[in-house]
């Protein structure tokens, strides 16, 4: 072999190598970038025991209607009031009027039907109790102050799918039957259905635990600061639910992801265009914010809420590119400007 070709084979050789040396490096670098806030979940963890009023509830019996809520009030004496106020809109102590109001939810044709797929549904909730028992590990680790409240099941009647108190975290399960339960597609709005899924349960929960405690905190009030809270929460959240899809965080489908992705400079440039990002317009900060069939000021093939996604993507730079600021410095952290500034956001 010519000393000339054995000399490029092994140049080639070692550039290769090099190469492969350099990637390995940046993808080692890589990860411990995007885990370091990683946690080992088994120690010192927080274990969740979810307690099923939902259980209880349905099994009381029509004929043993006055015993069966009489055992509510002994076993739920939190719970129990919060619910009778929040569900069945009457005072805790008319017992006369609530044993009226449970009766007639527990003979009702359709939530028999309802309660029965609940019960079937959720039989085995071991996958929840874990995804939550890993959040609240996560909270503890690096927020030891805040409360984790007790968590419960419950069936509203299509009321409602989150309760939050000081002492209490509760989930209506009938909301969560899955985007293609029947008895969806006439009470709400197709939008809604989307996130109504098995899958969005502990993701809606603790998202709503972190941002009842994390309140907004900017006296500005522009558009550019509620984007950015909401990013602050669930950069946050995506912390501490690291095995959850970014779609079942923010509660979007896999297209409305692959579309928020793939638009996203479009889209930052939209809010600077239309001088949106600096907007006090209480009226037209909701469109980007609040739950909707799309963004309006945005475009009709949008996902809604495209404010706090955008936010989202702000906060994931600002930390990438300030690797000394904990997340207990970040939560603190109310100067959205300042944080516009030095996250180096270039989508």
């Amino acid at each position: 072999m010519p000393l000339n070709t054995r000399s490029n084979k092994l140049y080639m050789m070692k550039k290769i190598i090099f190469l492969l040396l350099f990637l390995c490096s940046f993808s080692l670098f890589s990860c411990r970038e995007s885990n370091r806030f990683k946690i080992n979940v088994n120690k010192s963890r927080v274990n969740v025991d979810i307690k099923r009023f939902d259980k209880d509830l349905i099994s009381i019996a029509p004929s043993d209607i006055n015993e069966g809520v009489k055992e509510l009030y002994n076993k739920y004496p939190d719970f129990f009031p919060l619910y009778v106020e929040s569900i069945l809109s009457v005072p805790p102590s008319d017992t006369t009027r609530v044993t009226e109001l449970i009766d007639s939810f527990l003979t009702d044709s359709v939530f028999q039907r309802v309660n029965n797929d609940v019960q079937s549904k959720y039989d085995d909730i071991g996958d929840i109790e874990k995804s939550i028992s890993t959040a609240y590990t996560y909270i503890h680790h690096y927020f030891p102050q805040i409360h984790l409240p007790e968590v419960y099941f419950f069936v509203s009647g299509f009321n409602l799918s989150i309760m939050m108190e000081d002492e209490i975290a509760g989930m209506g399960v009938d909301m969560y039957l899955g985007s293609d339960y029947p008895l969806y597609q006439d009470l709400t709005y197709r939008y809604m259905v989307n996130s109504m899924k098995r899958d969005n349960l502990a993701p809606d929960l603790i998202s709503a635990l972190l941002f009842s405690t994390f309140r907004m905190d900017s006296g500005e009030g522009r558009l550019l600061d509620n984007m950015l809270y909401r990013g602050k929460v669930m950069y946050l959240l995506s912390v501490c639910m690291p095995d959850e899809k970014p779609g079942n965080l923010i509660g979007y489908t896999p297209e409305q992801i692959k579309w928020s992705e793939s638009n996203e400079r479009k889209v930052w440039a939209s809010i600077i265009d239309q001088k949106h990002l600096f907007s006090t317009d209480s009226f037209l900060i909701r469109k980007y914010v609040i739950d909707a069939p799309f963004t309006s000021p945005i475009s009709q093939e949008s996902p809604g809420r495209l404010g706090t996604w955008m936010g989202w993507q702000i906060i994931k730079s600002y930390m990438q590119n300030n690797k000394n600021v904990t997340l207990q410095e970040l939560m603190k952290e109310n100067d959205y400007q300042k944080v516009l500034e030095e996250s180096g956001y270039r989508p």
